[in-house]
């Protein structure tokens, strides 16, 4: 039992971890606006950059895991990552979108490693019955990474000053180059100081035995790296296209809330990047909430409920817009808190010797991070004089999740018959 407190508690760390790089994505779409010169749709390829990784990467990785251990996917997960972070030295220098893209899928990689391996060690590390509380909790650190990059690393991050070549004051120190030079200066420091902690962890996770978890493979069963024939547990196909849509909508939330406060609403981004940390503020106590809640209702009611009530905030957001859209979103973030991890631990419930590829295809359905939010980009580009009704994407995909937590119960029974 100590053991497993000891390998939670630094697990727990790693979601932080992944967190603070995800989320740190919105202020670079916002920083690559300026710094690169884009407009709101070519910037939200840095999202596709950063998740087609998730796409590309979790099978390998599954593979890798099933080799040899969960442990050793985490430990180059984090060098991974951390040679991601120190990349931006030299990319500081080149100042190119497309090396940035490059750097972005590099971290990505990393921490999809992470993300493969953390998510079911957590849920099998521990009794089963409490799996989906107990990854929850797991996720509360994600809220609290994600908080932490929104409402501190960002302002580091963003000067709150947007010039163009032609609106630059003529006193500027060094004109167009100096201000340049500034903006990208301070991308880089924030995941240079991430490197530096992921190197740390990882040496420690290399020295610190973690307990090694089975995944009750039977006597004759198969030993393949990567199992395909997973996808026949409805509860877990249907598990990994909630996940696509769910992803997909979170992200066009996020990725475009800074965009969507400055550049359409006119909120300076001093301001917006303190809305920005009320947002995930809203999450992370979201998570808290629903992780005590857990141990009062079932996971796919409560999934339902929150579910349903991000249809309608999304609504609200596509009708109104402006402020009123803005405060909806804070609404949104708190009922989207519980839903990645609770779709995550349903999906893969009763696995068995299959949890690993079960994970694997999981976490490829964050791809739809890569492709959602460039829709929706690409609509409130499209229609600047009624820009909110790019939130129509996210409520779609959030009726997709309602109809995976309205259906689970019969798709578990179906998967046992």
């Amino acid at each position: 039992m100590k053991k497993n407190t000891i390998a939670l508690t630094l697990i727990f760390c790693l979601f932080f971890l992944w967190a603070i790089s995800s989320n740190l994505l919105p202020t670079m779409i916002r920083q690559l606006m300026k710094t690169c010169e884009l407009n709101t749709f070519e910037a939200s390829f840095t999202e596709s950059a950063y998740w087609l990784a998730y796409f590309v990467c979790p099978i390998p990785i599954a593979m890798f895991m099933k080799r040899y251990s969960y442990r050793s996917g985490i430990v180059v997960g984090l060098l991974l990552a951390a040679a991601g972070g120190l990349l931006f030295l030299p990319a500081a220098m080149i100042k190119s979108y497309g090396v940035y893209l490059c750097i972005f899928f590099i971290i990505a990689t990393g921490m999809c490693f992470l993300e493969t391996a953390a998510n079911p060690y957590v849920a099998v590390l521990g009794n089963p019955a409490t799996a989906t509380r107990r990854l929850n909790l797991a996720q509360s650190f994600n809220g609290l990474g994600a908080f932490v990059s929104a409402m501190f690393l960002s302002k580091l991050v963003l000067s709150g000053q947007h010039y163009t070549r032609d609106t630059i004051p003529g006193d500027y120190p060094g004109g167009w180059e100096g201000y340049i030079n500034a903006e990208t200066d301070a991308m880089k420091m924030p995941y240079l100081v991430l490197a530096g902690i992921l190197i740390v962890v990882a040496i420690v996770l290399f020295i610190q035995k973690l307990p090694r978890v089975e995944d009750n493979e039977p006597e004759n069963g198969s030993r393949k790296l990567i199992d395909f024939t997973t996808l026949r547990h409805p509860h877990l196909l249907w598990g990994v296209i909630a996940q696509f849509f769910y992803n997909g909508g979170q992200t066009a939330i996020n990725s475009l809330f800074l965009v969507y406060c400055c550049t359409y609403v006119g909120i300076d981004e001093g301001t917006a990047t303190t809305f920005f940390g009320l947002y995930m503020l809203a999450f992370l106590v979201g998570r808290w909430i629903g992780t005590m809640l857990m141990a009062r209702f079932s996971p796919d009611r409560m999934l339902l409920t929150y579910a349903i009530a991000n249809v309608v905030l999304c609504a609200v957001v596509s009708f109104f817009g402006g402020m009123v859209g803005m405060y909806a979103m804070l609404a949104i973030s708190f009922f989207m808190s519980i839903m990645y991890p609770t779709q995550f631990s349903m999906a893969i419930t009763g696995l068995g010797s299959q949890t690993k590829s079960g994970s694997a295809f999981l976490v490829m359905a964050i791809v739809g991070n890569a492709c959602v939010p460039q829709l929706a980009a690409f609509i409130m580009h499209k229609n600047e004089a009624v820009y909110q009704i790019a939130y129509i994407i996210p409520m779609i995909c959030f009726v997709v999740c309602a109809y995976y937590a309205y259906r689970y119960r019969h798709l578990l029974a179906k998967n046992s018959q």
